[in-house]
């Protein structure tokens, strides 16, 4: 009997050992879809939605404010939008990215438009401060039923059929994984 006794006590110490194991956490770097939140670097990067943009839509227009004199649709072109959230869960300011693209299953690479400062959805790289977010909760980014600031590309409509489409984001500090996420479209 005191020998199936101390094999019992084993047996639960041995699975409460492995039971704690599960509280450690693996950084998350892809999501199959939007809405997953990617651990990239210290901060935590979340797709909130992307689709393409109606430049006749009245709200769509509104995002499309203070565009590069450079930048406009040819006929054959799109504007994707990608709604960014990026939370620092850190008791430090940390940087957040500044390093998006968009790749489609053919390997050809885009990039966000810049928008300039008048745009008060654009997404703009900067420091994050302690237990906060990127857009500002009081921001208009933040305050729109979407709550994402807005990263802007130009795609043409044949590369749109090249899916999946995958944004990447590199870390600010340049070394570790990049997060990845299959776009909806």
């Amino acid at each position: 009997m005191p020998r199936r006794a101390i094999t019992l006590l084993l047996a639960a110490v041995a699975a409460l050992a492995v039971a704690g194991c599960g509280n450690k956490h693996s950084p998350i770097t892809h999501g199959a879809t939007e809405g997953v939140y990617l651990d990239v670097g210290p901060l935590k990067y979340q797709v909130q939605i992307s689709r393409l943009l109606n430049p006749f839509d009245p709200e769509d227009r509104g995002y499309l404010i203070d565009l590069p004199g450079s930048q406009s649709l040819g006929p054959t072109d799109q504007w994707f939008a990608v709604f960014m959230r990026v939370e620092n869960g850190t008791d430090r300011p940390q940087r957040d990215a500044s390093d998006y693209q968009i790749k489609d299953s053919e390997g050809t690479v885009f990039r966000p438009v810049q928008m300039g400062p008048s745009n008060v959805f654009a997404y703009r790289a900067g420091v994050i401060p302690p237990r906060d977010t990127e857009p500002l909760p009081d921001s208009p980014a933040g305050q729109n039923s979407i709550q994402g600031a807005l990263l802007l590309f130009k795609i043409p409509n044949a590369n749109l059929e090249n899916r999946p489409l995958e944004l990447s984001i590199a870390p600010p500090s340049g070394s570790g994984p990049h997060g990845t996420v299959d776009l909806d479209i």
